[in-house]
């Protein structure tokens, strides 16, 4: 089967993810999935701090899962990539971008000319003088850095997207509910609120799994890999050891608080709406007892997000090294599907 589409990729703070999809008989098929560490600090809050250390990853990941294209889709995640719900004037769409820095330069906390800008029209603009959308924003260094890096892995970028939008696009349900999609990463933490598949809020919360390990290290004073294990084996189950599940709940707390605002602030707006449930990925949503304590907190059902949602199936050579890494593969199968 060839490859229908350039390859997602997912550049995260511990690793680096990529899906082939190609076209099977029930529809889009994962044929390949990669993923590889990164070192400590190469990657900061979406930010790359060493380019050399994630191209050489990327020619690694290249060279041991043998994908077939070279041509990539790239998944921006940034705490300074603003989002934002605007009105601008209704012309076609290669005068529409032409025109944006000038008409949102006085909506935006980043100076236009430091800043790559998109729209995403959240209506059919049809006859009217302005079209409603979400405006995209995110800082021009920071995404040139991590295309070099790429492209010095001899890789190609073709577009980049927002990991937020591969999100949705990978696990959203639509059935008339309003979703959040929670992705816990370990130095981020994307929100998207929708209602049937049309993004209503999209954040980038700047904690994550690493934050919580972090508070356990310097609260039981162990070593940072020995805080992680604990984390993994007692989260947040009293019944397996309380006074290390309350270190860990205090951890967790502020990113609970932070998904909260972003419910509150839903029901202010002009179209007011009330989150019903909430779907958790990311390989922070793996924390034992995280989704019984959102689910209690926010008054929510909480779900596990399946990112093969939309996918007719995938080959069976490669379920097994998708399924362990199921919970972080979301962005990297939604960036493909986009270019699909």
């Amino acid at each position: 089967m060839a490859a229908t589409a350039p390859i997602g990729l997912d550049i995260g703070s511990m690793s680096i993810r990529a899906v082939e999809t190609g076209r099977g008989k029930d529809g889009p098929v994962v044929t390949k999935f990669g993923q590889t560490p990164l070192p400590q600090g190469a990657v900061r809050g979406g930010i790359v701090q060493d380019d050399k250390a994630v191209t050489l990853a990327l020619k690694q990941l290249w060279s041991s899962t043998k994908f077939r294209s070279r041509k990539v889709v790239l998944g921006v995640t940034n705490p300074q990539v603003v989002v934002r719900e605007l009105s601008v004037a209704n012309l076609p769409e290669r005068e529409l971008r032409a025109s944006l820095p000038f008409q949102v330069r006085d909506s935006l906390p980043l100076p236009v000319e430091r800043s790559l800008l998109d729209f995403h029209p959240l209506e059919e603009p049809g006859r009217s003088e302005t079209v409603r959308g979400l405006l995209i924003a995110a800082p021009k260094d920071a995404v040139v850095t991590v295309v070099s890096a790429i492209e010095r892995a001899g890789l190609h970028v073709v577009s980049v997207d927002l990991a937020s939008f591969a999100l949705l696009r990978a696990v959203s349900r639509t059935d008339g509910q309003v979703e959040a999609i929670v992705d816990i990463g370990a130095q981020a933490t994307s929100v998207v609120i929708h209602a049937d598949g049309e993004p209503l809020i999209v954040r980038t919360i700047p904690r994550g799994g690493a934050e919580i390990t972090e508070h356990v290290a310097g609260r039981l004073g162990v070593a940072v890999p020995e805080a992680e294990s604990i984390k993994c084996h007692v989260g947040l189950r009293s019944d397996v050891d309380p006074g290390t599940a309350e270190v860990i709940r205090e951890a967790v707390w502020p990113i609970v608080n932070e998904i909260r605002s972003s419910f509150a602030y839903l029901s202010t707006g002009d179209r007011q709406a009330r989150v019903t449930r909430l779907a958790l990925s990311g390989g922070g949503c793996l924390l034992p007892g995280l989704s019984e304590t959102l689910a209690t907190q926010l008054g929510v059902d909480v779900v596990p997000a399946d990112p093969t949602i939309r996918l007719g199936g995938w080959r069976r050579s490669r379920k097994d090294a998708v399924e362990p890494s199921r919970s972080s593969a979301a962005v990297s199968i939604g960036l493909a599907l986009g270019a699909a």
